[in-house]
C-alpha cells in the first residue's frame, strides 16, 4: 500500500515498486544511445558473444528502447536483490560437492521478477488511464544493465555487471517501458575506482580489459550456454563450479554493504541445491533432472548439459570415490557426455593410482 500523503507520480511509483518486493527502482528516457550501442557493436564484432547468436540477430532492437518499441518514453528500471548470506566461493574447499551460482539455487527469476513487474505495471495503468506498458525481463532485446546505469540504480562494474552501493553485485534486473513522460533520475557515477578485484578473481582470465567480457572465456557462458565439449584449457580452471560462476561477483567490495536479509525470499537457496554431491548428480537420468529442477533456471540446459558439467567437476575433485559413478556413464548416449566421462576417469584413475590404499584402488581390476 502506498503512502496516501505521497503525490508525486514518480514516488509513488516508486513506493509501490518497494511494496512489491523491488529493491532498487529508477527512471530513464527512453531515447536510444548511441555510444552504447557502439559498444554493443564492438564487442559483438570482436565474436565475444560466443554462440549466442540472438545477441546478434536482434542487434537493431538492442540499441535502445526505441529500438524496440518506438512510442516508449520512458523506461522504469528494477532490481530484486538476491544477495546470498555467505560467500559462494567458501565451496571451493569441497571439491566431493558441486559449486551452483548463487542465482540459480532458489527460484527462478524470470518468473518472479516478471510476476511482480506485471504488478507494477497494472498499478501504473490503473493510476494513468491511457499509460501504455511493456515488461521486460532478460528474454527480450533489452539491455538491462546499461538502463539501470542510467536510471540511477547502479552502475557496470569492470566486471560488466551491475553494481549497487547499496546491494553490491546481487541485483536481477527488470524493465518497465511506458509512454509515459516521467521525470528521469540522474545517471549513475562509475565507483570502481583503481580496483581490480573482480578481474584478478576470474578464475579463466575472461576479461581482456576492464568493462569488457570475453563470453568465450567465461564459466557462467561455458556452463550454461555452450552446447559442445567445453575446451580441454579451460577444463581444470572450471573446478567444481557446475552451474555458472560468482567469482567475480563475490570479489566485489562493495557487496559489503549488501544484506541478505534484504533478499527476495523467493530467491533464498533451496536445501538440495547449497551444497549438492557431485555423486549424487551424476546419477541424475533425464525424467529426474526434469523433476528436480521444475521451477529452476538450471531446467533450460537439459540433463545432457547438466551432467557434462558435473563430469569436469568430478575429474577435478581428484576424489577416488567419485570412479565408479563416473565409469558409469563412459557408454552414455550423448556422445558429449560420454567423452567428458572418458576425461573424468583418466583423472580420476590417476587419483587412485597415487593412493593405492583407497576403496576405489581395491575394487579397480
Amino acid at each position: 500500500m502506498v503512502n496516501a500523503g505521497v503525490t508525486n507520480l514518480e514516488d509513488r511509483l516508486k513506493a509501490q515498486a518497494a511494496a512489491l518486493g523491488f529493491a532498487a527502482c529508477g527512471i530513464a528516457p527512453a531515447t536510444d544511445d548511441p555510444v552504447r550501442a557502439q559498444r554493443l557493436e564492438q564487442w559483438l564484432g570482436d565474436q565475444h558473444h560466443g554462440t549466442m547468436e540472438w545477441m546478434e540477430t536482434r542487434l537493431h532492437h538492442r540499441r535502445g528502447p526505441q529500438s524496440l518499441w518506438p512510442q516508449a518514453q520512458s523506461v522504469i528500471a528494477l532490481g530484486m536483490s538476491y544477495a546470498p548470506a555467505a560467500d559462494p566461493r567458501t565451496l571451493e574447499a569441497h571439491p566431493d560437492r558441486a559449486r551452483i551460482s548463487v542465482y540459480a539455487q532458489g527460484s527462478d527469476y524470470h518468473d518472479v521478477v516478471k510476476r511482480n513487474l506485471k504488478a507494477l505495471a497494472r498499478w501504473i495503468v490503473a493510476d494513468q488511464p491511457g499509460a501504455e506498458v511493456k515488461v521486460f525481463v532478460d528474454t527480450a532485446p533489452v539491455m538491462e544493465k546499461p538502463l539501470g546505469e542510467l536510471a540511477g540504480i547502479g552502475w557496470q562494474g569492470k566486471h560488466t555487471n551491475l553494481v549497487s552501493r547499496t546491494h553490491g553485485s546481487w541485483l536481477f534486473l527488470g524493465a518497465i517501458y511506458t509512454t509515459l513522460e516521467l521525470a528521469p533520475d540522474a545517471p549513475h557515477a562509475d565507483r570502481c575506482g583503481s580496483c581490480t578485484a573482480c578481474q584478478v578473481a576470474c578464475p579463466t582470465d575472461a576479461f581482456p580489459a576492464p568493462y569488457r567480457l570475453d563470453a568465450r572465456r567465461c564459466i557462467s557462458y561455458l556452463t550454461i550456454e555452450h552446447k559442445g565439449p567445453i575446451p580441454h584449457e579451460f577444463r581444470a580452471a572450471l573446478g567444481n563450479r557446475i552451474y555458472g560462476c560468482d567469482d567475480c561477483l563475490a570479489a566485489c567490495p562493495w557487496n559489503s554493504f549488501a544484506a541478505a536479509a534484504q533478499a527476495n525470499r523467493a530467491f533464498l537457496p533451496r536445501a538440495e541445491l547449497s551444497a549438492p554431491r557431485l555423486a549424487e548428480l551424476l546419477a541424475l537420468d533425464d525424467a529426474t533432472f526434469r523433476q528436480v529442477f521444475s521451477g529452476s533456471p538450471i531446467k533450460r540446459i537439459g540433463r545432457n548439459r547438466w551432467v557434462r558439467n558435473c563430469l569436469y567437476a568430478a575429474g577435478n575433485s581428484g576424489d577416488p570415490a567419485l570412479l565408479a559413478p563416473v565409469e558409469a556413464l563412459l557408454a552414455d548416449p550423448d556422445p558429449v557426455v560420454a567423452e567428458a566421462a572418458a576425461w573424468a576417469a583418466e583423472r580420476l584413475r590417476g587419483a587412485v593410482a597415487r593412493n593405492p590404499a583407497c576403496p576405489a584402488a581395491a575394487a579397480a581390476p
